[in-house]
């Protein structure tokens, strides 16, 4: 699936160039990374927690975080200059601050594992460091305390370890995702990969939480459908028409509907993401690819970063494919920037193209609370 295309347009191949989206068009188009996902049981739940799995030996590790409301755990951690530089897992839960304890089975899963910061001359002797982000769905299924715990997160990462390398994602209103929503529609999870003509490959999983809202009232599609690529054979990544800004302001209309029909609950949410590739990095490095994530965060969902919003971003490098390349001709004292540029300007897009597939494969649910509209519910127009 690419660009976006108008009522009647060609939708045929065109000739390809630059980035690609990777074999499954998700982070685990890195090598070596597996994702899991794990919802909380019970009828009046609507929560869950998402894992993305390193390798063995771990990644290199950051966060950014860019929100007013953040839920977080072991972010400290991954400061440049402290002692941890890889980590094994990252953890994206609901629950807001008591999802946090999701970490707890995912610790325990990966000391069970042997993987973790060695402490002592024992193989086994492992303290490993789960950094973790949460995301407000408090009562979204009907029972406020229904929340992630530690067996969440352990069937999460236990999924993540049981998938194949470079299995597809399940995307859409799963994991972290579960209870997701974004300006009165359905949220979720969404992943996005790009390969560039390098070889390297840069990619992203998102948990769409947001205060603002993720559609564009002039065209009724998504935001982040402006970022989406051609696969190889030049079929476009989103192949959707425009409803256009009647059918967006019916759709307004009916998310204030379903807004007046819900019990009030305090407007807190949260943006949640990794970011990934397979280039050699170091920790500072790292850190931008989080940092600019948050640039293709922008794009997809308008606005972010609010006091509402808890909005955080990981990155993590595994270096299975070594530096990046540079472009030929430049100065050896320019090749290194240049190469992280490159990586940079990837990251921001491949951002907005996940939380475009998260509202994208989100479907439409019915709880206690009210009615949890889609994008596909209120803009079939898109998928005439």
């Amino acid at each position: 699936m690419s660009q976006l295309t108008a009522p009647g347009s060609p939708t045929g191949p065109v000739p390809v160039h630059g980035p690609v989206p990777g074999p499954r068009n998700a982070i685990t188009d890195v090598p070596g990374l597996r994702v899991g996902h794990a919802r909380l049981p019970g009828a009046l739940a609507l929560s869950g927690t998402t894992v993305v799995l390193a390798p063995p030996g771990g990644a290199v590790a950051a966060v950014d975080v860019r929100g007013s409301g953040p839920g977080t755990r072991e972010t400290d951690a991954l400061t440049p200059g402290n002692v941890v530089e890889r980590v094994d897992a990252v953890v994206l839960t609901g629950g807001s601050a008591y999802g946090l304890a999701a970490a707890d089975g995912v610790a325990a899963w990966l000391e069970e594992a042997g993987r973790g910061h060695r402490v002592g001359p024992d193989p086994a002797q492992v303290v490993p460091v789960v950094p973790t982000a949460a995301l407000f769905d408090l009562g979204r299924g009907g029972d406020f305390r229904a929340r992630p715990d530690a067996a969440t997160g352990r069937a999460a990462v236990a999924a993540a370890a049981a998938s194949p390398e470079g299995a597809p994602v399940e995307q859409g209103a799963v994991g972290a995702g579960t209870g997701a929503m974004t300006a009165g529609m359905r949220g979720g999870v969404g992943t996005a990969s790009a390969v560039l003509p390098g070889g390297v490959t840069v990619a992203a999983l998102v948990a769409v939480n947001a205060l603002g809202s993720t559609v564009d009232p002039a065209t009724g599609l998504p935001y982040g459908v402006g970022d989406g690529l051609r696969y190889a054979d030049g079929t476009p990544e989103f192949p959707l028409r425009v409803p256009g800004p009647e059918a967006a302001e019916r759709a307004r209309r009916r998310l204030r509907e379903l807004a007046a029909e819900r019990e009030a609950l305090s407007p807190l949410n949260t943006t949640l993401g990794v970011v990934a590739t397979d280039a050699r990095l170091d920790r500072a490095h790292t850190r931008k690819l989080a940092a600019v994530a948050h640039d293709g965060m922008a794009r997809a969902v308008r606005p972010c970063h609010s006091l509402a919003d808890g909005d955080t971003v990981f990155a993590l490098a595994t270096g299975t494919a070594g530096p990046p390349p540079a472009r030929p001709g430049l100065l050896p004292e320019h090749a290194a920037a240049d190469a992280v540029n490159a990586l940079l300007a990837a990251v921001a897009d491949v951002f907005a193209r996940a939380v475009a597939h998260a509202v994208l494969h989100a479907e439409p649910a019915t709880t206690p609370w009210g009615h949890l509209p889609s994008y596909r519910e209120l803009h079939p127009e898109a998928f005439a």
